[in-house]
C-alpha cells in the first residue's frame, strides 16, 4: 500500500511537471516520511483533515468546471457509448450499464471492495481519536457525506473526461491506464495558480494514505509484535525511536518496490486493499460479535486470509476469475471459526472482558454523552 502511494507520487510528478518519475517518487516520499517521523499520530490526523478538505473541494470543482466548458454538456451521457474510448478504437454501447457485458463474478468482486473497510488499519485506527460515544455518530454522518460527494465527483470526472479530451483534442499524460485524467484536466482548464491548488489536492490524497500506512505499520511492529516477542516494557523514548526506525525501514522497502511498478496505481491499491481486508476484516467482526473466538482461531484466520488473498491475486489464472478479497475473506472466516471450535475456549477473564465491553457498548448507545471511564468502573 505504501508502495502504491509512492508510485502515485512519481506519476504525479510526471503529469504535473513533465518531470522524472523517480525524482517525483523520492520527493513525495521524503516529505511524507519527514512529517510522519516528526509528528506521529497527531500530525497525521491534522494533515489528513486538511488534505481531506482539499480532496473534497477539488473533486467537486474539476468535473463541474469541465462540464461547463463543454459545447454540449448533455453529451456526457451518450458520448462514451457512441465513440471509441482511449486507444481501443471501438465504442462501448454498454458503457453506462452496470450489468450488461459483465460477469456475475465481476459484479460480486466489485461489490466486495466494501468488505475491505473492516480490515483497513489506517481507517480503523481513527476510532482511537474519539472522545465520547456521540463522536461515532457524528463521524459516521461526516464520513459518509464526504465519501458520497467525493466519489460522485470522481465518477463524473471519468464520464466528463471522455468527452472533454476527445472534443478538445487535448493529450493525456498516461496513455496506458489514463490515471492522470484529473491532473491533466485541471492544468488545461485553470490558471496556473488555481491549477496548482487543485493539483495539490491530488498530492494530499497520496500523502495522507502513505503517512497513515507508515504510522500503522510502525505501531504494529513495535507496540504489538516487538512487545509480544520480547515481553518487556520499554520506555517511551525507546518506543518512539523504535517506531521511527520501523517507519524508515518500511518506507525504504516501499520505495524499492515502487521503482519499477508491476501494475497500475489502482491495481496496486486493489491488491493491498484485498490483503488488508482478508487478513483483518473477518477477525475484527468476529472479535466484536463472537465471545467464543480464541487466539488460535484468530491467528489461523489472519494467516489464511492473507495467504489466500496474496496467492489468488498473484496467479493470473485465479486473479482473472474474481477479485482476491472474496476467497481471502471467506477462507479467513471459515478457518477462524473452525479452528476456534476445535480448540479450547478463551479464558474466563477474557470472556468477562467481552461481556463488560458489550454492556458498555449498550450503555453508550442509550447515552451519547456517557463517561466511559466512570461507566467502566461501575461495571
Amino acid at each position: 500500500y505504501v508502495s502504491s502511494g509512492m508510485v502515485a507520487g512519481g506519476r504525479y510528478f510526471e503529469a504535473t511537471f513533465n518531470g522524472d518519475y523517480l525524482t517525483g517518487l523520492l520527493i513525495v516520499s521524503a516529505v511524507t516520511l519527514i512529517y510522519t517521523l516528526v509528528g506521529g499520530f497527531l500530525a497525521v490526523s491534522y494533515t489528513d483533515t486538511v488534505q481531506g478538505v482539499m480532496m473534497f473541494t477539488a473533486l467537486l470543482i474539476v468535473p463541474i468546471m469541465a462540464l461547463v466548458s463543454l459545447d454540449n454538456p448533455s453529451e456526457i451521457f451518450s458520448f462514451a457509448a457512441e465513440n471509441p474510448y482511449g486507444t481501443t478504437g471501438i465504442e462501448n454501447p454498454n458503457y453506462f450499464n452496470m450489468i450488461a457485458g459483465v460477469s456475475a463474478a465481476a459484479i460480486i468482486g466489485n461489490a466486495a471492495w466494501g468488505l475491505g473497510y473492516f480490515g483497513q488499519p489506517h481507517i480503523i485506527v481513527r476510532f482511537m481519536a474519539m472522545r465520547k460515544a456521540s463522536d461515532a455518530k457524528a463521524g459516521r454522518a461526516y464520513g459518509i457525506s464526504w465519501m458520497i460527494l467525493s466519489v460522485t465527483g470522481a465518477v463524473f470526472t471519468a464520464i466528463i473526461g471522455t468527452v472533454f479530451f476527445t472534443q478538445n483534442d487535448y493529450s493525456i499524460t498516461d496513455q496506458e491506464s489514463f490515471e492522470t485524467i484529473f491532473l491533466d484536466m485541471a492544468q488545461v482548464m485553470f490558471h496556473p495558480l488555481v491549477a496548482g491548488l487543485v493539483l495539490t489536492a491530488v498530492l494530499a490524497a497520496i500523502m495522507s494514505t502513505m503517512s497513515s500506512q507508515l504510522l500503522i505499520v510502525s505501531s504494529s511492529l513495535i507496540e504489538d509484535l516487538w512487545k509480544m516477542v520480547t515481553n518487556k516494557e520499554l520506555g517511551e523514548k525507546t518506543l518512539i525511536n523504535l517506531s521511527r526506525g520501523a517507519v524508515l525501514v518500511i518506507a525504504v522497502i516501499g520505495g524499492v518496490l515502487a521503482i519499477n511498478p508491476s501494475d497500475s496505481i489502482l491495481g496496486l491499491v486493489g491488491f493491498a486493499w484485498a490483503g488488508f481486508g482478508s487478513a483483518f476484516g473477518p477477525l475484527v467482526l468476529l472479535a466484536l460479535y463472537w465471545k467464543r473466538l480464541n487466539s488460535k482461531g484468530a491467528i489461523a484466520g489472519m494467516v489464511t486470509g492473507a495467504v489466500v488473498s496474496m496467492v489468488w491475486g498473484m496467479v493470473p489464472a485465479t486473479s482473472s476469475l474474481i477479485y482476491e478479497i472474496v476467497p481471502g475473506f471467506i477462507a479467513h472466516l471459515v478457518v477462524a471459526v473452525v479452528v476456534t471450535l476445535l480448540t479450547k475456549e478463551p479464558a474466563a477473564e477474557v470472556q468477562e472482558e467481552f461481556d463488560r465491553a458489550a454492556k458498555l457498548a449498550h450503555m453508550a448507545a442509550e447515552d451519547e454523552d456517557l463517561d466511559f471511564e466512570e461507566a467502566a468502573d461501575k461495571i
